[in-house]
């Protein structure tokens, strides 16, 4: 018996000295940082894995709460489809909202997504330096470095922006403990921003040398000069677009239908400081965009011209992103972007009188397989550049100096110069232009915001919707709800379900 108790004891002793190597094994096959990121390879990969996020945020999310939560389009209300949802509450700005947080569907992934940007970002940026991979060159390694780093700051602008006050993380999550961080002030959250997108500018190779659809040290100066133009820092945005202008070798595509890719071509054409990347096809890497926004209930044979597909199909859904009367009363006669970005279809399952719908023409791209499109979504273009150019300095009394600015972007439209010669004229006059040259690109709710005119614009877009809502594609009978435009707040609240997981909001 005594041999006995000894032998379980020795055996425990054993058993105990060996538990910490046991449980630390990592099983071989898990990807995790300690089986990762060994070689070159693996942070490349890493890199590449930290922009896919982006593709499902601007094919289903971005455009919910950025451009359809404002007066450019609206939804067109098929009565025969249901309940309204989430995203007609973003477009009536009825979101509900207590106590600073939402149950809304949109906000929570698009929360989500931004912080798995951020995550996979973090994760590269604590490892690539001081880690024992040697790299092929210097140079590769600041383009992975300053590629996480525009990301980060990439995804922390799109939080703040929509937000105003979100967690902070700069290093990996590595346990329940450091999850659920306060709230970062808006301004600690733009420092850090600036600071991540200025050492991104300087370890990000131009356009001219980059692998196609990667950041650029243009494109990081650009989301710098977008986050000083949104603190009204304009002297440095000055500085910066100059730079930009002069050294980064973008020009405007001469027609403007060139200025967005098609589904298999024009793609990062150079016009293009930065876009999202789809590839049609099976590969998982496609888009889908126009079927969200094509008018329903839509016959294969209505569909066909807009799509040009093999196999044309009927849709019957709720329809979003419907091109509003006020932002096609906003194109000046000649204008040539309207009939580049705007068409009409007519809908004969329709309930309306009216049955003729505009849509998005300019994201119609012809394609071969129904529901599955490859044309990237533009986030920057030298189009912008030369607004936010004008803007910065026509905001430091330089209006004689702006005016060139936007006159580019007019002569292309067709347009004559502007006539607008005060600080105060020049002003409206660049924030009408920004709306028709980059309608549909997600600009329209942030630039409300900045120039603190949401109420204002809102209000009286409101009150028209609901003084006539055939106009706004109601069928007859039907009307906004209730709460319709009662929530003209410039930021949404925080996701309801990540304030269950946190103390902090």
């Amino acid at each position: 018996m005594t041999r006995k108790y000894i032998a379980t004891w020795l055996l425990g002793i054993a058993l105990t000295g060996c538990t910490k190597d046991f449980l630390t094994v990592t099983p071989e096959t898990a990807l995790s940082s300690a089986t990762f990121f060994k070689t070159e390879a693996d942070f490349q990969q890493a890199v590449n894995g930290a922009y896919v996020p982006l593709r499902q945020m601007f094919n289903e999310r971005a455009w919910v709460l950025e451009e359809m939560h404002s007066d450019n389009t609206y939804y067109a209300r098929n009565t025969l489809y249901g309940a309204v949802d989430p995203t007609e509450n973003v477009a009536d700005f009825a979101v509900p909202t207590a106590n600073g947080v939402t149950a809304n569907d949109n906000v929570l992934v698009q929360y989500r997504l931004n912080y798995v940007i951020i995550a996979r970002a973090n994760q590269i940026l604590s490892l690539i330096d001081g880690n024992s991979v040697t790299f092929s060159s210097e140079a590769l390694k600041n383009n992975l470095k300053g590629q996480a780093l525009f990301l980060r700051a990439f995804a922390y602008f799109d939080l703040v922006r929509l937000f105003g006050k979100v967690p902070l993380h700069l290093v990996p999550v590595a346990g329940r403990e450091d999850a659920a961080l306060p709230l970062s002030t808006t301004d600690a959250i733009y420092a850090q921003i600036e600071k991540d997108a200025l050492a991104a500018s300087t370890a990000l190779p131009n356009k001219a040398t980059q692998t196609e659809g990667r950041a650029t040290s243009g494109a990081a100066k650009v989301l710098l000069a977008n986050l000083y133009i949104t603190q009204k820092k304009w002297a440095q945005a000055e500085t910066l677009l100059k730079a930009v202008v002069a050294n980064d070798g973008y020009v405007l595509m001469p027609d403007y239908n060139d200025a967005f890719s098609f589904t298999t071509a024009n793609k990062n054409n150079k016009e293009s400081v930065f876009e999202i990347q789809y590839m049609e096809g099976s590969a998982g890497y496609n888009g889908n965009q126009i079927y969200r926004f094509i008018p329903s209930p839509i016959t294969a044979a209505e569909i066909l011209p807009l799509t040009g597909t093999a196999n044309a199909q009927p849709t019957s859904q709720e329809s979003n992103n419907i091109p509003t009367p006020d932002l096609i009363a906003a194109y000046e006669t000649g204008d040539k972007r309207k009939d580049i970005s705007i068409g009409y279809v007519t809908l004969s399952g329709s309930l309306r009188a009216d049955k003729t719908y505009p849509y998005i023409k300019k994201y119609a791209r012809p394609h071969s397989q129904h529901n599955n499109t490859g044309q990237n979504w533009p986030v920057y273009r030298y189009a912008e550049v030369l607004l936010f150019l004008a803007e910065s300095l026509n905001e430091q009394g330089k209006t004689g100096e702006a005016a060139p600015y936007i006159n580019q972007v007019r002569a292309r439209a067709g347009l004559a110069a502007t006539t607008a010669s005060s600080q105060t004229d020049m002003r409206e006059a660049i924030f009408r232009e920004r709306r028709v040259e980059l309608a549909f690109e997600n600009k329209r709710w942030f630039d409300l915001t900045r120039t603190g005119r949401v109420k204002e614009i809102i209000g009286a877009y409101g009150a028209k919707v609901k003084a006539n809502p055939a106009a706004y594609y109601f069928p007859a009978g039907a009307v906004p709800p209730p709460n319709a435009f009662t929530v003209l707040d410039d930021y949404y609240g925080l996701p309801a379900v990540e304030a269950a997981l946190t103390p902090n909001f």
